[in-house]
């Protein structure tokens, strides 16, 4: 089994959470970054983003070379500009994860799917 790493800037993903993932993708996740993605509204979002990746301390090399799999944030600007940074170090949109709610009292969230963001970008090039 080949292993990815799960960047997870959302809230902390549950144990079955992370076993659908390995499940979806047929990848063991090797290593699980949980990110604060808390964007102070005074300040450009992109400078965050850039800082927020910079403090992964990752090399080029690991940008594009190791697996990545991403639990994007919930809020949508923050999620479009970390997007846009990981495909500028990447080189890539790398894929994500979907969670969905479940109808549970409380409600909890399970994986959804795997979304392959950098297929759905090739296959919209050709439609243009």
């Amino acid at each position: 089994m080949t292993e990815v790493w799960v960047l997870n800037f959302a809230h902390p993903l549950t144990e079955a959470q992370q076993q659908a993932i390995q499940t979806l993708t047929g990848q063991k996740i090797e290593k699980l970054l949980e990110l604060k993605c808390q964007f102070a509204p005074q300040r450009p979002f992109a400078e965050q983003a850039r800082e927020l990746l910079d403090s992964l301390g990752l090399t080029p090399e690991q940008w594009q070379g190791v697996p990545i799999l991403v639990n994007p944030p919930s809020l949508a600007p923050i999620a479009c500009t970390v997007l846009a940074e990981l495909h500028g170090r990447m080189g890539y949109f790398p894929p994500i994860v979907r969670l969905r709610p479940t109808p549970d009292i409380p409600p909890q969230f399970e994986v959804a799917e795997i979304i392959n963001l950098q297929a759905i970008r090739d296959a919209a090039r050709n439609r243009r």
